[in-house]
């Protein structure tokens, strides 16, 4: 059961992005930055997952939780969210091709937690 509706990206730190009132490194943060967004695009980097499944993956989070998280990165348009018209109703999530685009990105990060992991 979806709990959270029509979410929407939130606005934006700055009009623009180019180091002299942000940078793009700020505009990119907001877009991936929350509890479970690292998580939700490391998962569906390789595979298309249901919403049960995408939860067992992720760990100990809330429906409501994964939920606003998973909303909020399809309006940033970084995860697709494809329902099938069936009962019980079927709901897959997988990257777009923006989301994959943070791939290296992603496996960058990974290297540099495995590197530097915090006491």
């Amino acid at each position: 059961m979806d709990t959270v509706k029509n979410a929407r990206p939130s606005k934006p730190r700055f009009e623009r992005y180019d180091c002299s009132d942000g940078c793009p490194i700020e505009a990119a943060l907001e877009q991936i930055s929350g509890k479970w967004k690292g998580l939700i695009i490391y998962h569906l980097m390789d595979q298309t997952l249901r919403f049960s499944a995408l939860s067992r993956q992720v760990g100990n989070v809330t429906q409501r939780s994964l939920t606003k998280q998973l909303r909020e990165l399809e309006a940033d348009e970084i995860i697709c969210r494809k329902v099938y018209p069936v009962v019980p109703p079927k709901v897959e999530y997988s990257l777009t091709e923006k989301g994959r685009k943070l791939d290296e990105v992603m496996r960058a990060l990974g290297a540099w937690g495995l590197e530097y992991p915090k006491s």
